[in-house]
């Protein structure tokens, strides 16, 4: 007869403890990449990596990304639209006039008793399917 009793190996973590873990406390991992020939150092890459949140980061003075100008907007600056233009005052009055005029030319194409309005002719065999008699 076999019996199963506790297991006394180590306890098993999900993936979501450890991402807790890491983000918590913090990961770094540091090293570097030489290469020589002959003697004669040709290249030499560090690298240095830093994963955990934010909360952390700001902790240990790391707070780089709230002075990085392509990552901040300035206090008071408008939010860029779709085509990378800002959309300042000029830009806002320019896009309510354009839509005025739409909307002035959307009203003279529907009103009734118009040029605008009315079908035009089409020819008596456009309605019709090809090869029928």
């Amino acid at each position: 007869m076999t019996s199963y009793g506790p297991s006394y190996g180590p306890p098993s973590a999900s993936l979501v403890d450890i991402l807790d873990r890491v983000l918590d406390k913090g990961l770094v991992v540091a090293g570097d990449i030489q290469i020589s020939l002959a003697n004669v150092e040709l290249l030499t890459i560090r690298i240095r990596l830093l994963v955990c949140s934010i909360d952390k980061a700001e902790q240990i003075g790391l707070n780089w990304w709230r002075y990085d100008q392509s990552l901040v907007r300035p206090a008071g600056a408008a939010e860029p639209l779709a085509g990378g233009e800002a959309a300042g005052p000029e830009t806002v009055a320019r896009l309510e006039a354009r839509i005025a005029e739409l909307e002035r030319r959307l009203a003279e194409h529907s009103a009734p008793n118009t040029p605008a309005s009315t079908p035009t002719s089409t020819p008596a065999r456009a309605g019709r399917r090809r090869g029928a008699r």
